[in-house]
């Protein structure tokens, strides 16, 4: 059947979480969902919840199957546990779809997602934000293996097109099973216009005030969970009377013992995000096992001087190593870092507009939803779109 009589794409986006909760991958999800119902497509998200719903959402469609969080509660694993009416949803929802496009093999929604789509026909596109993440408990690194070597295996063999933020993560898809050319790299967008620089000092101060920050001295940022895998840990060890360590996220128990040593913000909206991204001088995220952080791209977008791990699977980024910071996830290695770059302004603000134009270049949105829609229309092959499968 023609595109034209076909009417517009529909997509099923499938994540393990959806705002309101707070991640890095759900954030991905709820932007891909905005920016490809903006350019005409008809977007379904399956995700877990508090309980099970059907709602429009800014003219996206949000299915929610209610689930289980206490792994997270309890043991800081992002890891819902749904019902048995997710499976039933899944189908619903895949039989509607020209193509279902998961995020992350490793949970649920993913594995009844792609059950889904093999009984009803339907393509499939993946992405794979991340390889194997080092967790302290034994016993979740090996549930992540044996998970990435049943369900995920037969994803990344399934999909039409795999879709991975760094190289280490295509090497870890290929490892899987992917075709190498179907696998694809595809950068996260930014919002550019939410995520922007500072106008002047003035404004820089008029925020410090705002969200209650020194009104003198160099503040370096942290944004993110309060986790290992974040390094956030590692940045307040790093503390040096050069510079103020600022840090948004969650939970705050974990900054219990920081004393004076740090400023907790709490758990931020994206405007406050925003302006405490203006509010700062220098953003540091010493964290691993990620594609490319969410929050790396978004201070980036704000102009200022980042810092964070020299991880091999950035290469694909092509960084000016001179202007991005990369370091070892060594706290001595950082505090240096980070007092060279809190004592040289001329620095900080070559790197800050460095970053800006990266980000406006590389980062908007709008390209990202195309480079998808361009990579859905491939997976649709005769006879697969859901008016043709009826």
């Amino acid at each position: 059947m023609s595109e034209a009589a076909a009417g517009p794409l529909k997509v099923l986006l499938v994540s393990h979480y959806y705002p309101p909760h707070m991640g890095g991958i759900e954030n991905v999800v709820h932007s891909e969902a905005r920016y490809l119902t903006a350019a005409g497509v008809q977007v379904t998200v399956l995700t877990s919840g508090e309980r099970s719903s059907v709602t429009d959402e800014d003219g996206v469609r949000v299915v929610r199957v209610r689930a289980w969080n206490g792994l997270e509660r309890k043991a800081g694993v992002p890891f819902p546990i749904l019902g048995p009416k997710l499976l039933r949803r899944a189908l619903r929802w895949a039989r509607w779809a020209d193509v279902v496009h998961i995020h992350d093999a490793f949970y649920q929604t993913s594995w009844a997602a792609l059950t889904a789509a093999k009984l009803t026909g339907t393509p499939t596109v993946a992405t794979q934000h991340v390889a194997l993440v080092h967790h302290d408990s034994a016993a979740v690194g090996l549930v992540q293996k044996a998970v990435y070597a049943s369900a995920g295996r037969l994803l990344m063999r399934t999909a039409r097109t795999v879709l991975t933020m760094n190289s280490d993560v295509a090497a870890f898809v290929r490892g899987l099973g992917a075709r190498p050319e179907r696998i694809r790299h595809l950068p996260n967008g930014t919002d550019t216009a939410l995520f922007r620089p500072v106008r002047d000092a003035a404004e820089q101060a008029a925020e410090r005030e705002r969200l209650g920050l020194p009104a003198e001295g160099v503040l370096v940022l942290f944004v993110g969970r309060f986790v290992p895998k974040k390094g956030f840990d590692l940045l307040l060890a790093a503390q040096d009377p050069g510079y103020h360590l600022v840090f948004a996220g969650g939970p705050a128990e974990a900054l219990s013992g920081a004393g004076d040593s740090a400023i907790y913000l709490g758990s931020l909206s994206p405007a406050d995000v925003a302006a405490a991204y203006r509010a700062c001088d220098v953003f540091a995220l010493p964290s691993t096992s990620e594609g490319f952080p969410l929050t790396v791209q978004e201070a980036m977008s704000s102009g200022l001087a980042v810092v964070t791990t020299d991880d091999s699977g950035y290469a694909a980024y092509d960084l000016d190593r001179d202007r991005v910071s990369l370091v070892d996830r060594d706290t001595e290695t950082l505090r240096v870092r980070l007092r060279e770059i809190a004592a040289d302004s001329e620095l900080r603000r070559q790197m800050g507009k460095y970053a800006r134009e990266y980000a406006v270049e590389c980062f908007a949105w709008p390209d990202h939803a195309s480079k998808l829609i361009e990579t859905y229309r491939s997976a649709i092959r005769p006879g697969t779109s859901s008016a043709d499968r009826g």
